[in-house]
Order: structure tokens, then sequence, then C-alpha cells
């Protein structure tokens, strides 16, 4: 038999609730909205009834929450609910534990781990350690010196964390010529020249952007380079209100120059030290700062040191120093205060006797260390007179050399000694002049024959005297009778004739007396005498045309005339009564006219070894100027010569003779 038994087994909870997957992954994004819900997968219990799976439990979360559901056919199942906002930044993944329960007693679970994966968003914009960064650079430092490096950072991930550099607008042109920026690494490296003196601070932009795909978010800061000196700058000088020359006597103080330093670095290096030769008679008196005033220290002369060359060292406090130097010439321009120095004050001169008239004595030159017109000479002869006979009669002076000639022949036996002075002056104003004491001591020589000085008579026919035959204007000149001088009455005028003639008669005084002639004939030139500014003009009141000196000039002609009348009658007496010519004893003169009698009319002739102080004056407008000393000898008035080889017929001779007149 069979029997149809149902048997109905009773569930009793000995299974616990599991997970098909232990594990689960979602992949939610940061930007996902609250509320936003994702399923998750069930589990499973065998059992059934109260023991099968009652409920869904998820661990603590801010973020999660869980939305339990039941089926028609009541199985439960559970959905994870966003509850807040995800960053990624903060949490980018979140580890959830959600458990199942069954209702079973005791009751049995079972779980799973839900990994929850944040997505990321573009949502971060890159971000600096420092908004504001401060470096030192050095100026001049090499092309490729590291200045900074930055370093930004970004909290997303993946192309929006990646960062690129750049500079911003901001940034001058100049200021990315300078530096270069590396785009990735964000480093700032030197690019060009950095000189401290153009720019002392230098103030870059620069931004760092991420590489987002929907949008770029970047950040920004600001690099402050400060620029450190280095002594690179060599100190300069600038010179202004340069005196380039000065007089020797310019006085002590007197400002040469004014003097700027200046230096382009900083601290130390931009303090300067100026510096001239301590030797030299120059100081720098500081008037501001590195400003100086190169004034004269101590009186100066020419005559020592002409010209000064200073030189001005300036010299930095760097490490190390730099320094510069500038050179300026500073000549002295001369005065007159030097006078003319003989190189002795006395000075002796043997001269033989019986010279020749023009003979050169010695000469006597001096010294003036002063320059151009302050040292050009004029010499001339102090005027002195021995036995009425000036010096200037017996010697002549060149006045631009100091040649010292002898006019006429000396006789040991008449004259033994002269002592006279010489003057040198100077050109300069005023003038300065020093003498020398000259004594000629006259050498005697054996040129004196015995004589027979009886019978008196031939002593006595050998005595000469001179006049006048002739003579163009007898108010201009006059004749010694006794040693044949020439000489002057008055001063050329312009109403004088420029050319004069006169005619002289030698006769001795022997029985019958015999004579001879010459003929002289005087020139007056124009000629331009050069001023002197040691010339003392002395205006003299003088009045040619008065009343009085009318009648002085028609009574002296008159005279004059009577007087030639009577020589030419004498003449023409003598002429008519020959007599045989009886020659003269020999005598000293005799003698001395024969050596000489070859010189003839050369003696009345001017060489350019005679030189004569006399100085003819312009007549101007009723006044006479007279000027002293004469710069030029041009003026000659010849002696006659004490012989002239006498003879019964009379010789004549023409001779011409050239004053100068100053126009």
């Amino acid at each position: 038999i069979i029997f149809n038994f149902e048997l109905e087994i009773l569930d009793i909870n000995d299974n616990a609730p599991h997970f098909r997957r232990e594990t689960l992954h979602l992949d939610i994004s940061e930007s996902t909205a609250a509320g936003e819900r994702f399923s998750l997968t069930n589990a499973v219990d065998p059992d059934v009834g109260s023991n099968s799976i009652k409920t869904y439990y998820l661990s603590d979360s801010e973020n999660f929450k869980l939305d339990i559901q039941t089926g028609s056919d009541g199985s439960k199942y559970a959905n994870l609910v966003l509850k807040k906002a995800l960053d990624r930044e903060e949490e980018a993944v979140h580890n959830l534990i959600l458990t199942a329960v069954d209702g079973g007693v005791p009751a049995r679970s079972g779980t799973a781990s839900i990994i929850v994966r944040v997505l990321d968003v573009n949502d971060n914009a890159p971000q600096f350690e420092q908004h504001v960064y401060s470096v030192n650079v050095s100026e001049n430092s090499p092309i490729g010196t590291p200045v900074l490096k930055l370093n930004a950072s970004d909290l997303d991930e993946g192309p929006n964390a990646d960062i690129v550099y750049s500079f911003t607008l901001y940034t001058s042109e100049k200021i990315q010529e300078m530096f270069s920026l590396n785009a990735n690494t964000g480093e700032i490296k030197v690019k060009s020249v950095i000189d401290y003196e153009e720019i002392k601070t230098l103030e870059m932009h620069i931004q760092a952007h991420d590489k987002g795909t929907m949008i770029q978010l970047s950040g920004q800061c600001t690099v402050m380079v400060f620029v450190t000196d280095v002594n690179d700058n060599h100190p300069s000088i600038t010179i202004t209100s340069l005196k380039n020359t000065v007089k020797e006597n310019v006085p002590v103080g007197t400002v040469i120059a004014h003097i700027a330093i200046r230096d382009r670095d900083s601290g130390n290096n931009g303090v300067i030290d100026i510096n001239i030769d301590e030797q030299l008679p120059f100081a720098l008196n500081k008037s501001s700062d590195n400003e100086f005033a190169l004034i004269i220290s101590e009186p100066l002369d020419r005559e020592k040191v002409s010209e000064y060359d200073i030189t001005f060292i300036v010299t930095d406090r760097g490490i190390p120093p730099l320094s510069d130097n500038e050179t300026i010439t500073l000549e002295l321009l001369d005065i007159n205060d030097n006078a003319p120095q003989f190189p002795k004050s006395f000075c002796t001169i043997p001269v033989l006797e019986n010279n020749a008239p023009g003979s050169l004595l010695s000469s006597l030159s001096a010294f003036d260390p002063d320059l151009h017109e302050n040292q050009y000479l004029v010499y001339f002869i102090i005027e002195k007179e021995i036995v009425n006979t000036s010096m200037s009669m017996l010697f002549s002076i060149n006045p631009e050399n100091g040649d010292l000639y002898a006019l006429k022949t000396f006789d040991y036996e008449r004259e033994k000694e002269f002592l006279f002075h010489i003057e040198a002056r100077d050109s300069g104003v005023p003038p300065l002049s020093s003498n020398v004491t000259v004594h000629i001591i006259i050498m005697d020589q054996n040129d004196n024959t015995p004589v027979i000085v009886s019978p008196w008579h031939s002593v006595h026919n050998s005595r000469i005297s001179y006049q006048f035959l002739q003579v163009t204007d007898a108010t201009l000149f006059s004749l010694d009778q006794y040693n044949g001088e020439i000489r002057t009455m008055r001063m050329f005028s312009y109403r004088d004739a420029r050319h004069q003639r006169m005619v002289v008669m030698a006769k001795d005084n022997g029985d019958p007396a015999l004579s001879s002639t010459v003929t002289i004939k005087i020139s007056t030139v124009e000629q331009s005498v050069k001023p002197y500014s040691d010339t003392m003009e002395v205006p003299l009141e003088y009045d040619i045309f008065s009343d009085l000196n009318l009648y002085l000039v028609i009574g002296l002609g008159s005279v004059s005339f009577l007087l030639l009348i009577t020589i030419l009658v004498t003449i023409v007496l003598k002429c008519q009564k020959p007599k045989p010519i009886k020659a003269a004893p020999p005598c000293r003169n005799s003698v001395i006219s024969q050596r000489n009698s070859t010189i003839g009319d050369s003696t009345l002739i001017s060489s350019d070894a005679y030189w004569y102080s006399l100085f003819l004056a312009e007549t101007r407008k009723g006044k006479v100027v007279v000027r002293q000393p004469i710069p030029k000898a041009g003026y000659i008035i010849s002696s006659i010569p004490r012989s002239t080889g006498l003879t019964e017929t009379s010789d004549s001779a023409a001779s011409t003779l050239q004053v100068g007149q100053k126009n």
C-alpha cells in the first residue's frame, strides 16, 4: 500500500545572507548632485520565511545613505543615495560596508564592500606656495643663472592637474627679455645682462594654468627681483670752468677749475676719493658732495715751472676698488717780474791804443728770464761827460745785442781809462732795468817816435782848424773849429729841406796856410720808429714860429751870409797868390794823417758798427716831443778827419749821409 505523506520541513536559520560579489565598485563624479540614487546588488539567503533577508545596513558615511525597498514578492533590495555632494580633492575614494541581515533567531548576516571612486572634474585652480616671492640677483649675472623655481599645485588629477607656467600681460616686455621662464618646470633664469644702474627692482607676474578639457583654471603669483650692486662702474671725472692759462702772479686761492666726480655704483662701491699730486702748488676745496674747486695753494713762478700737468686720480671703495684719472694742462703766462741781469756787475775791458774807429770792444749781453716783450732788451750808455765830451761821442753800443764799439781812435798818451755805465732795459710794462759798470783801460803801444819840437813854427804849422764854406741851412748845423765835429743846432722839422749840403774846409796854421775841403750831403729819410713801452714823452712848449724865433732866424741867416761872403773873398785872394809848398816836419798828427789818409771820406759814411744816441725829433703844432732812449741807431753825424793829406790845391770830396727823420 502506498501512502502519500506530506512532510513539511521546517526551516531553521542555518544560512547566513551573502552577496554574489563581495566587492561592489561605483564610479561617481564629484559633480553629481546630492539625492542621486545608485542601485546595489541584493544579498541572497537560502532560508525562507522569517529566516530570509530582513533588512540592509550601511556603514557610517557623511555622503551616502541606504534606501531599502520591498519588492512585490516581499524581497528586500537597497539603493545607495548620495546625501551630500562629493569632493574628490577631499576624499577621492569612499569605502562603504553593506550588511544584509536575515530575520532568524539568532539573526545571521552577510557583508559586501562598496568602493565608491569619486571621478574628478576640473574644479580646482592651480595654487602657488606663495602669493609673492622675493629673490636677490646680482647685476652682471651670467646668462642662464637660475633665479627661482616656482611650484604650483593643482588638487585635481589627470589633465586637470597638468600645469603650464607663463608671464601675464602685466609683466613688461623688457623684463621678459631679461628673464626666461620654463613653461613646464616654472624655473626662472637670467636671459640677458642685468645692470643695477639701469634698474634696481623688477616685478614679474606669473600664472600657472591647468590643462582641463572643458575649462582651464589658473592661479597667479608675483615675483619681486631685487638687483644687488657689484663694483662694475669706474668713477668718472667732469671738469668745467677750466682756465688753461693764467698769469704767473695770479693770487693764491684763485679757482682754476671745477671738478665733479660720480660713480654709478651704490654703497661703498659708489664712495669716491679724489687726489692730486701733493707736490704741486694746487689744492682741492670741497664745495658740495662730489664737487670740488681746484685752487692755487702756493705762489707760482713761470721762470721755475712754465707749465703744469695736473692729474686727478679718483678711486672708489669697492672690492676690488676701481679708479680713473684725468689730466689737464695749465700754462703760466709771463709777467715782467725779472729785471735783466748782467753776468758781472763790473766789467774791465782792455783796449789797445790806435784802435780803428768802429772796432768792437766787447759784447755786454744781459739775460732776462721773462718772455716775449718782457725779454726784449735795449742797451744804451748812461750819459756821462768827461772834459765836456759825452760817452756817446766816444763809444756806442748796439741796442739789440749789447755789442760795444769805439767811435774814435784812442791815444794812451792822452786818455788812459774810461769809467761809465751801460744799462739794459726790457720792454715790459713797467720796464725793468739793470746796469753794469764798464771800465775801459787803454793799453799803450810803441807808436811814438822821437820828434824834434823846435823850432816852434813846426808844431804851430800842424794845428788844424775847421770852418764851413757852404751850408744849405746855417741854423741846422754847427762845426767845432778845433776838432771838426758837426752837430745839429735844433730839431729837424717838415719845413726843412730834405737834402742838406755843406762844404767844410780844413786848414793848418802854417804860413802860408794849406787847406783841403770836403763836401757833405745829408738826406733826411722818413723812418717809422717802433714805440717802446719805456719811452718817456715830455711835451716841451716850443713855438718855432714865434716872433722872437723869426727874428733870430733872420739874424742868424744874415750873419751866416756875411761870413760866407768873407770866406769866399779870402779864398779868392789866397788862390791868386800861390806859393811854393813846404813840407811840414813830421809830427805825431801828421803820422796819423798819413796812416789814415787811405780811409778818406769813408769816415763820413755810417757803418753797422756806429751807433749814436742822437735823436732828431719832429716838430708838430709848436710842440717838440723828445723820446729817449732810441731803440735802434739811425742817425749819424761824422767827425772830419784831423788830417786828410793837405795840399796847396783844395781837393773836394763828396760824401752822402742819411739822417732818419720820424714822420
